[in-house]
């Protein structure tokens, strides 16, 4: 696949660079090197492994650095992830293009979820708001330019909703917490859209550290000790077993599994 995506009207998420692979975590988790005489299925294994017991350590022997255009509002939800280096476009140094995000179409506020939306509706009038507001102040903004006002002060007129460009380098383990949060369906809808394009990305280049992270984290639960006490009074271990290797897991994945819901007394 490509190395850029494209993402809403006028943004992308462009991969730079990548250090390390699905080899590097199972090298750092066996702590050798070469490829050694382990088989991909081997390799499979134990990145698996390694995700479903948390231990996070190999994951961060890879590294991705994404170039990144996004609207400002998008990007300040991402750098609330302080995990990875960042170096964002200064309009200190920079006379901003006049680039700005236009939604496809307008959402209601959520009623149950005072920090969400819901629905997508079409209205022109919205729109015209949208635009003569874009229009007004990045002309007000290249008008305190023309008038000798600093780029620094000047920028002070720009709506979040105009894009900004960045690099983002993060290792594995944190990259698959941040699309955790980000995939979910409760994150807001454009940052959602640019987790999807990194997501894409990732899963080809490491595709067995994504198999095992959407098995056990992404498509995942946790459950809390009242929900697994309910739970277990509910299932037949037998049959709880039973249906479990039809799935087709291997037996230290079944114990593992019975052991959530029926732990050995201490």
């Amino acid at each position: 696949m490509s190395t850029e995506v494209r993402v809403l009207d006028q943004g992308f998420v462009r991969l730079v660079e990548q250090m390390g692979s699905d080899a590097a975590i199972v090298r750092a988790a066996r702590v050798s090197y070469g490829e050694g005489t382990k088989t991909v299925r081997e390799d499979a294994a134990l990145i698996d492994y390694l995700m479903r017991h948390r231990h996070t350590s190999p994951f961060e022997m890879v590294e991705f650095t994404f170039h990144v255009r996004a609207p400002i509002f998008v990007a300040r939800q991402w750098f609330r992830h302080r995990t990875a280096s960042a170096n964002e476009v200064s309009a200190r140094y920079s006379v901003l293009e006049d680039r700005f995000y236009r939604p496809e179409a307008w959402r209601a506020q959520a009623q149950e979820n005072k920090q969400g939306s819901e629905g997508r509706f079409q209205n022109p009038e919205a729109d015209r708001v949208l635009e003569d507001a874009y229009r007004t102040a990045y002309a007000a903004y290249r008008r305190l330019l023309e008038l000798g006002v600093a780029r620094e002060e000047a920028r002070i007129l720009l709506p979040v909703g105009i894009y900004t460009e960045f690099y983002w380098k993060q290792d594995l383990h944190n990259l698959f917490h941040f699309l955790k949060l980000r995939l979910d369906r409760h994150a807001q809808y454009e940052i959602r859209q640019y987790a999807r394009a990194i997501a894409a990305i990732v899963r080809e280049r490491v595709p067995l550290a994504w198999t095992a992270f959407e098995e056990h984290v992404l498509l995942g639960v946790a459950l809390s000790k009242t929900e697994r006490e309910a739970l277990s009074g509910l299932l037949n271990p037998e049959a709880y077993r039973a249906a479990l290797r039809a799935r087709g897991l291997r037996k230290s994945r079944v114990r593992e599994a019975l052991e959530k819901l029926f732990p050995e007394p201490d």
